[in-house]
């Protein structure tokens, strides 16, 4: 079977937008489930990732209802799936959930979850036989673990030298005299944060006295960043597939209407309603645009990733080079929401708006992340 990706219009990237003709995507038969998030995160170095409500449910939901109208074959758990039914569509991701998916005839998972080392994709012997043979749409267990922590890949990115990055510190105590010396306004989140989820500007010490207090009451360590006061954006960077044997981004999405100083929730505010894409040509015309979105593609293949990560970035707004934007946070697992099932008209994700630059709908979106479908024993066994 070939998954057909629209063709797109000569726009960015080193010449990689040829037309792409079609995409080989493993088996002559592609049979997709999708999973959520069923399994707490563990607590990792002290700090444990905060679940998300409903384990993405939402999302596997549409990823598996525009694939299955899209003529992809869907494995669901039940045999009449609701479209206003999130659980009709999509297996939990636990062990038990997995394996069923997989013996009910799925060759390729979608992994709409968070990952860790001792997850089941990664551990469970009851998947060996499958391993070889069963293709995973997500990141490798082991790699996400590493990565998933903010301070680990900041420092990351910062110790190469050749990224532009926010000054950041780590604090394991409100008591620490470090606190005195910040460039407040300062921005504090937690290390395996979710989202906006626990980020706050602080414009003074006292301020952030007070929310590294409810965040180290969470877990062992929280971050603070230098804050910038500049226009904010978002880069979807794409792993390579088939047609694309490299990493490549999708044109820059800017951010606006934001709540004291920090991008809202998207399940508070829709990012439809505070972002809008950059049309293609704008996105790499501009040398400030076409830098961070370079800068970004650098860091998606410094970390391997397997599956596309949405890296958001902010400019400095002051000092000798205002315009320039740094990389200030990377999600391993961007919001994969996206319209087609009845009532989700806009619930289009950030990654789905660039994508609609290039003329991609969310079908050819997906259609494009299935065709860079890795195995189970690879991501198994990837290492940075």
């Amino acid at each position: 079977m070939s998954v057909r990706i629209r063709p797109i219009a000569p726009l960015l990237l080193r010449g990689m937008f040829r037309r792409c003709e079609s995409t080989r995507v493993g088996p002559p038969r592609i049979k997709v489930a999708v999973l959520y998030q069923a399994l707490e995160p563990p607590v990792i170095n002290g700090i444990r990732k905060p679940m998300k409500p409903g384990g993405y449910r939402d999302s596997g939901a549409d990823i598996a209802y525009v694939l299955k109208s899209n003529s992809i074959d869907v494995i669901t758990p039940v045999s009449s799936p609701d479209p206003y039914n999130d659980e009709d569509w999509c297996w939990p991701d636990t062990e038990d959930g997995i394996v069923s998916a997989v013996e009910h005839g799925a060759t390729h998972l979608w992994a709409n979850t968070i990952l860790f080392a001792a997850h089941p994709l990664q551990t469970s012997a009851e998947l060996d036989k499958y391993a070889p043979n069963v293709n995973i749409i997500g990141q490798p267990p082991a790699l996400v673990e590493q990565l998933d922590d903010k301070e680990y890949v900041n420092d990351m990115l910062r110790e190469d030298g050749s990224y532009p990055m926010p000054k950041g510190w780590t604090f394991e105590s409100p008591e620490d005299p470090e606190l005195d010396r910040l460039p407040y306004p300062v921005v504090g989140k937690p290390i395996r944060g979710r989202g906006s989820y626990g980020v706050k500007l602080c414009a003074t010490k006292n301020e952030l006295l007070d929310h590294l207090r409810s965040l180290l009451a969470e877990s062992s360590k929280a971050m603070v960043e230098e804050y910038l006061c500049g226009r904010e954006g978002t880069v979807t960077v794409m792993p390579p597939s088939a047609d694309v044997l490299h990493y490549w981004s999708l044109p820059l999405v800017l951010r606006y209407n934001h709540v004291d100083g920090i991008a809202p929730y998207n399940g508070v505010v829709a990012v439809t309603n505070n972002s809008s894409a950059l049309s293609a040509q704008e996105s790499e015309s501009a040398p400030v645009y076409k830098s961070i979105c370079r800068h970004c593609e650098r860091a998606a293949e410094r970390l391997k990733t397997t599956a596309p990560i949405r890296i958001d970035v902010r400019q400095y707004g002051q000092g000798k080079t205002p315009d320039t934007f740094a990389i200030f946070d990377v999600n391993m697992k961007p919001n994969m929401t996206g319209p087609g099932r009845p009532g989700r008209e806009d619930q289009a994700s950030l990654t789905a708006m660039a994508a609609s630059s290039i003329g991609w709908d969310y079908p050819t979106l997906l259609k494009y992340m299935l065709a860079s479908a890795r195995s189970l024993l690879e991501l198994r066994t990837l290492k940075l």
